[in-house]
């Protein structure tokens, strides 16, 4: 089968720079063609945006409908705000056309659940872009955690702190201004946490509880969550997001956004593995991924295979789903909403803790 034929409905800055030129290898300086995937063309509300999907030379589609109705097009790639995920992504599917979203999915359960069982009815590939699990280093530690290097592991936290929506500017932006965009350190930050769990732990989170950060910022969303989850294989952990949190500047964010686990024998720490970075030379850090073993006194930095795209790593498996004819419904983000949901729903109960 030929590649599959790609367009982007929305080309905002990550869908240029992270999506466009890394995902679709549009910057062939760096990047070489993917096996399966082939990125046709692209729209935006804003026009002016047609000069930069030209520069890449690429085809500028005048509209969303263009895309969806056009013969030369497999597969859309959305990229659009929040609140019309699932409109645009149940009308492509709705005319054959596969779909990569990225998250959330949708911003109400219920049209993240009409899109699994439209998806699953058009036998069309649905997925959604949770990236950071083509990240090689997390890849590497989910290996290690399978196999035993930790021993017994009971505890993990996954974390992404930052300083956001403390300027007024950035206070109106859709993160930090509009909650039915599912902006918010929970809604923005922390489904990437749930998911993230879920990959390095190899188990499904099952309930969740959450508090709120103290009120600090002038902000309509909440300032940050703390929150508790349990898996289905009985395990435990904490997942720590906010916007309030400086870290120092730069460097300080992007290494603290990663995760421990931890293990009878030894503990797994990852710094900046999780963010829009994926390793490659002249990213403003370098990742790293150590295990402590406890008795030597030192953590030994852990190598990688070659290092992947993360982009590319979601956009070639969402191809492959369509060569090989083994279409994926999208369930799984639909279980990331729900968690979203889930965190919120505990907050404003309380902490109460929330089953999925």
């Amino acid at each position: 089968m030929d590649k599959i034929k790609y367009a982007l409905i929305g080309f905002g800055g990550i869908a240029e720079n992270r999506i466009a030129k890394e995902g679709f290898a549009c910057d062939k300086g760096r990047f070489a063609p993917l096996p399966g995937a082939r990125l046709v063309g692209a729209t935006d509300l804003n026009p002016l945006r047609a000069k930069a999907v030209e520069a890449l030379g690429l085809k500028w589609y005048e509209s969303t409908d263009e895309i969806i109705n056009s013969n030369e097009i497999d597969a859309v790639f959305i990229a659009t705000n929040n609140t019309s995920h699932a409109g645009i992504a149940q009308k492509a599917i709705n005319a054959g056309k596969h779909v990569l979203v990225e998250k959330p999915m949708a911003t109400t359960i219920e049209d993240a659940s009409l899109m699994v069982e439209l998806a699953r009815t058009k036998k069309v590939s649905l997925m959604v872009d949770h990236m950071m699990t083509g990240n090689s280093w997390n890849i590497k530690a989910s290996e290690m955690i399978s196999a035993g290097k930790l021993g017994d592991v009971n505890d993990a936290c996954f974390h992404m702190e930052f300083s956001y929506g403390s300027a007024p500017e950035e206070a109106a932006t859709w993160r930090c201004s509009n909650p039915e965009e599912l902006g918010g350190p929970v809604g923005d930050v922390a489904s990437h946490c749930f998911y993230m769990a879920e990959f390095v732990l190899d188990s499904k989170i099952e309930e969740v509880a959450c508090v709120y950060y103290p009120k600090t910022m002038d902000m309509v969303v909440e300032d940050g969550a703390y929150i508790k989850y349990k898996m289905s294989n009985g395990m435990t952990g904490s997942i720590k997001v906010g916007f309030n949190e400086p870290r120092g500047g730069l460097g300080g964010t992007l290494s603290n956004l990663g995760f421990e686990v931890y293990g009878s024998e030894a503990t797994l720490r990852s710094y900046g593995t999780m963010f829009q970075l994926s390793g490659h030379p002249g990213e403003p850090i370098k990742m790293r991924l150590e295990i402590d073993n406890y008795s030597e006194n030192k953590e030994v930095k852990i190598a990688t295979d070659d290092i992947e795209n993360i982009y590319q790593h979601v956009i070639n498996a969402h191809a492959r789903t369509i060569i090989d004819n083994y279409p994926s419904d999208g369930y799984d983000a639909l279980h990331n909403l729900k968690l979203i949901y889930a965190a919120h729903n505990s907050a404003r109960n309380g902490g109460k803790t929330i089953k999925i």
